[in-house]
């Protein structure tokens, strides 16, 4: 039996994903709560972490430390960083980096982590389960993590440039992190909601956020119900 801990910035993404889980019971530790499910015969626990770096490194910090959990699978919504990647389309995160992250000050490369490097690889079996899942809009590559919602076509080319990512968040790479030091297997799963290339992606993510929750919901349930 595998011990899997799901981790949701938002509740519109949790609640989404609470819809294909039988709930067990609930576990409150300070301001969190953690909801314990059955999936054939693994515990899933679900919580919502809330926005940004470190809460999400706050929430898997907790489900490692307090449930011994084996393996964590990050879950939300993203923007988008090409042209090639469409609201409603799905990114499997192959590498996390923290765009954000700079000791270039200091001689290193933007986005280098002293003891962890630039990009943290997904785990790679986990990574192979998702990518047998067949749907026709699911995309592979680096996904990028920073404590700011980018909201302009400057900032998301850079990047994309910088890094090659196909999306940008607030999570991932964090949580990426916190498993890559405690050595728990990750896998950061997004759905787009929005794309900084157009001039209105606050509208765009506002209108769409439910419509890619429910989007990565669904593809999440496919991913655990594989044997």
């Amino acid at each position: 039996m595998k011990k899997i801990g799901l981790i949701f910035a938002m509740k519109e993404e949790l609640e989404e994903s609470l819809k294909y889980r039988n709930q067990i019971k609930k576990h409150i530790i300070y301001d969190l709560t953690i909801y314990e499910t059955d999936n054939n015969q693994d515990k899933i626990y679900l919580l919502e972490s809330g926005i940004g770096k470190v809460n999400a490194a706050r929430a898997t910090q907790i489900l490692i430390d307090k449930f011994e959990i084996d393996e964590i699978i990050n879950v939300g919504v993203a923007g988008a960083l090409t042209k090639d990647i469409k609201i409603g389309d799905i990114v499997i995160g192959t590498e996390l980096v923290q765009h954000d992250f700079d000791l270039t000050a200091f001689k290193r490369k933007k986005g280098e982590i002293p003891n962890t490097g630039i990009y943290i690889k997904t785990d790679n079996s986990m990574l192979q389960k998702a990518k047998e899942i067949e749907r026709s809009n699911v995309h592979t590559g680096v996904i990028a993590s920073g404590d700011i919602f980018i909201d302009n076509k400057v900032m998301s080319q850079k990047i994309h440039d910088k890094f090659k990512a196909l999306c940008v968040e607030m999570e991932g790479a964090a949580i990426a992190q916190v498993c890559f030091l405690s050595n728990i297997p990750f896998l950061v799963l997004r759905a787009i909601s929005d794309s900084p290339r157009e001039d209105n992606n606050k509208v765009t993510y506002e209108e769409f956020l439910e419509t890619s929750s429910k989007e990565i919901a669904l593809f999440l349930n496919q991913y655990l119900e594989k044997k």
